[in-house]
């Protein structure tokens, strides 16, 4: 009998396992994970947002990036860059709106809107910034671009139907 160990070779404690166990532990995790990970993707398929035909949708931003002119970034967490926990989109209003429960009430418009090949892209300027979205309409993935003269924030989040 050995001394248990773990899948990176170190000692879990003095208690004896039988010879043969230890050598298949990494093995039985290896495969849990890629159970687990293929169960993960099912469920996300199965659970992704479709947005085809959807005219008004709300967004929430899980990530964000914030980069200078010379070459500096710096990952934040949205709010950290006065980023709204929730907007609602309105393609055919060509709005972007915080949510009534929202601390600050802000709302913009936007030029353009076009749904190509199961994305939807709006693009507006505001306040000296240009931005740009690209929503995946079968994920409801959402990339965001904002930027003004030496500076530019990028957001990453999910977008899904108001009528839920």
């Amino acid at each position: 009998m050995s001394r248990s160990q773990g899948i990176h070779g170190q000692v879990l404690g003095d208690q004896q396992v039988p010879e043969g166990i230890t050598q298949n532990i990494g093995e039985l995790v290896m495969k849990n994970l890629i159970i687990f990970g293929a169960g993960m993707l099912a469920v996300s398929a199965v659970t992704a947002e479709n947005l085809d035909g959807v005219d008004e949708m709300i967004c929430s931003a899980a990530q964000a990036q914030i980069c200078y002119e010379n070459g500096e970034c710096y990952s934040a967490v949205p709010w950290e860059l006065a980023i709204p926990d929730f907007v609602v989109i309105d393609t055919k209003k060509k709005t972007i709106s915080t949510t009534r429960a929202s601390e600050s009430s802000r709302s913009t418009t936007f030029g353009k809107v076009e749904k190509i090949d199961g994305l939807i892209y709006l693009q507006g300027i505001e306040n000296g910034r240009a931005f740009s979205f690209v929503i995946d309409e079968a994920t409801g993935r959402m990339t965001v671009a904002v930027s003004r003269d030496g500076l530019s924030v990028t957001v990453f989040g999910a977008c899904t139907d108001t009528d839920i």
